[in-house]
């Protein structure tokens, strides 16, 4: 099982109120009809509530984590992760990849 790392951006307020935690397990879903980004992925709490995007731009993405872009056709919607780093106002998520181990690379 290969694990991988991605950066979650746009919540200051999340991470400011406490409302994302170390440990927590989220879930991404492709964002299609997101006008800015064709490889938006959301990212939601337990709730099912909207609380970011996976970064994509050279900007955002924290060193040492995946873009959306890299792994948009590789995952299913759905995919959850777990928040394993809060850094400012980003979150450092971990994903498992069972079936396409291979496949992100």
């Amino acid at each position: 099982m290969k694990r991988i790392y991605i950066t979650v951006d746009h919540l200051p307020d999340c991470v400011r109120m406490h409302i994302a935690e170390v440990g927590q397990e989220l879930t991404l879903r492709k964002d299609t009809r997101n006008p800015y980004d064709d490889e938006a992925i959301k990212v939601f709490n337990k709730n099912g509530t909207g609380i970011g995007y996976v970064a994509n731009s050279v900007d955002t993405v924290a060193r040492g984590t995946y873009s959306a872009g890299r792994i948009y056709d590789k995952i299913r919607d759905g995919q959850k992760c777990t928040i394993r780093f809060i850094v400012e106002d980003c979150l450092i998520a971990e994903m498992a990849c069972e079936e396409q181990q291979n496949a992100i690379e």
